[in-house]
């Protein structure tokens, strides 16, 4: 959209939720039309672009060029839920929201960044501001960058400029919690939450939401429901595999809240069918494998609605991972016991293979509490062994969000040890410091990533109430005791959800999003990963170390070991590069 002048152009990618109260601060404007592209237009003319980003609510990424001085401005959304990608192609600056366009623009340098590979074996996907090709950057999310002539004839980059911080936030809510008694907090929370989810739920085409039945979902669709005078179009995806199936959950609470349901019964075909077409979808690199049904999700809603909502942040926001209420509690456990002894029990522990460990679960499973149950309990016991050496909490974390034994797979990437990837903030409790490294890493360069793309794929626009500014930076003015309790995370989300759904009908152990990649790879998968995991070809490429790669997948071939998640990193980056050629 241009300015009615010519001289000011803008390229919008989302949507920006609050267009409408950001138009009636302009009250002098003369208004052409009714979009949110050109209200921001007009915001940023009359404001500049620090204040109208403090200003607005919304998920987007833009550019906006100013003809006359020759001046562009790029910014991302706060959490960096829409994507873009930036850099030189030969004396050329470009910019896009994926890498494809930018593959064929003159003088692309299209060289793989090693110490980016090595970040995205390490992590399952390749953190901002870094970009699979050494030529391009990732803007970093909450900033934006001005490009000035001067910048484009020495060839540099621009410094990006935060205007908006997690850490920040996190930081000031840990230090200064809200003093709330619990109804006081569950009434305010209603309140955000609810105004974001209406917020979100303007929208000029048909709309709708994932629900999976488990608590942030259904929270979301019930406020959806709460406010809305007909049935919320709701989408769940079943699986032929127990173990990995929430519809029935999904399919209570949306007979509770009367929604619109409509479930897929994916076969595990339809999956393997999508594995060809996932290095096209993301655009780089990315291993995390609930890409498969997140896609098949999406392109369910996409038959019947544009926008679906998620309830995607709720875990990071409100404490929901095991590891978070867990991991304060074996730290306290392992900081008193000597780490020789430690060291000890771990070689015990890894006296058993995790097939024989799985055997041993099997057998307690029916005396085993439904919250205690996991799958693949023998590769977390192995986990756990990794992490009783750990000299602190921070190890500790960094191991369990890690595939560290892929760093060095990378070969000449200069990059082995990540340690100094991202500061370890310097706050009151173990559990509030894992939450915020999940905000500011796995949360943006994975969930958001993995569901936007996915989404994008078939054209399906998905928002996220969760991550409204205002619904961060309430909860994280709560004390950790809101969120958890009792062994047990997400407390003021589900006392939140419990006045809308029975606590009975959302009440079971976590269970991901998960498929059985692990026997998909011993059987439907085996020939297509055979083929990538050549040892010849994987010397013939030179990026990674053939020998350890090959061990591995004969190691799992055998099921001595599962090591689905780490060769599932090197799977698709070998994908991706065969799709390249």
């Amino acid at each position: 959209m241009a300015t009615e002048c010519g001289r000011y152009h803008i390229v919008l990618n989302g949507e920006i939720y609050n267009h409408l109260e950001l138009r009636s601060a302009l009250p002098h404007q003369p208004w052409r039309g009714h979009s949110d592209t050109e209200t921001l237009l007009a915001c940023l003319l009359q404001w500049g672009a620090e204040r109208t980003l403090k200003a607005t609510v919304g998920m987007f990424a833009f550019a906006l060029f100013d003809i006359v001085e020759r001046r562009l401005i790029l910014a991302r959304d706060r959490f960096g839920e829409k994507p873009l990608y930036y850099g030189y192609a030969g004396d050329t600056f470009v910019f896009a929201s994926e890498l494809k366009p930018l593959h064929v623009a003159p003088g692309f340098d299209a060289t793989i960044d090693r110490a980016a590979l090595a970040r995205y074996m390490h992590y399952s996907y390749v953190p901002a501001p870094y970009s699979i090709h050494a030529s391009m950057r990732k803007l970093a999310a909450a900033s934006w960058i001005e490009l000035t002539p001067a910048l484009v004839a020495a060839r540099s980059l621009p410094e990006p400029r935060p205007y908006w911080s997690a850490l920040d936030v996190a930081m000031a809510g840990d230090r200064q919690p809200l003093d709330l008694d619990d109804s006081e907090a569950v009434i305010m929370l209603e309140h955000l939450l609810g105004d974001a989810v209406k917020g979100q739920m303007m929208s000029d085409v048909p709309l709708g939401a994932f629900l999976s039945g488990g608590i942030d979902s259904s929270t979301v669709v019930a406020l959806m429901q709460a406010q809305s005078t007909r049935p919320v179009q709701t989408f769940s995806i079943s699986f032929q595999e127990v173990e990995y199936d929430e519809s029935a959950q999904a399919r209570l609470v949306a007979r509770h809240l009367r929604t619109d349901h409509t479930e897929l019964k994916v076969r595990a075909e339809d999956a393997l069918e999508l594995v060809p077409r996932i290095p096209s979808i993301y655009d780089e690199p990315f291993a995390d494998s609930s890409q498969l049904p997140t896609f098949l999700l999406a392109q369910l809603a996409r038959h019947r609605v544009t926008v679906a909502l998620t309830g995607d942040g709720g875990d990071e926001l409100f404490g929901g991972y095991n590891r978070y209420f867990l991991g304060s509690r074996v730290w306290s456990f392992l900081s008193l016991v000597p780490r020789e002894l430690r060291r000890g029990v771990a070689y015990g522990l890894r006296a058993l293979s995790p097939a024989t460990w799985d055997r041993l679960a099997a057998l307690v499973r029916p005396i085993t509490p439904s919250r205690y149950r996991v799958r693949m309990a023998g590769d977390k016991i192995h986990k756990v062994a990794g992490v009783l050496g750990c000299r602190n909490g921070e190890e500790l974390y960094r191991r369990l969000v890690s595939q560290s034994w892929l760093e060095p797979l990378v070969l000449g990437s200069g990059s082995e040890n990540l340690a100094s990837e991202w500061s370890w903030p310097p706050m009151s409790n173990l559990t509030h410091q894992m939450m915020l490294l999940d905000v500011i890493t796995y949360l943006r360069d994975d969930i958001l990533t993995k569901v936007d793309r996915a989404a994008m794929a078939v054209s399906l626009e998905t928002r996220v109430p969760m991550l409204d500014h205002r619904v961060f930076e309430f909860a994280w003015r709560m004390p950790m005791r809101m969120k958890v309790r009792d062994g047990e995370g997400k407390w003021l989300l589900r006392q939140l959800l419990y006045r809308h759904v029975p606590r009975p009908l959302v009440e079971r152990s976590k269970m991901g999003f998960g498929v059985p990649l692990d026997t998909w790879l011993r059987g439907r998968l085996r020939d297509w990963a055979e083929h990538l995991l050549s040892e010849s070809r994987l010397q013939s490429e030179g990026y990674l170390d053939a020998g350890v790669v090959r061990r591995r997948w004969n190691e799992h071939l055998t099921a001595r070991r599962n090591w689905q998640s780490p060769l599932w990193n090197v799977l698709m980056f070998e994908a991706w590069l065969e799709a390249r050629r």
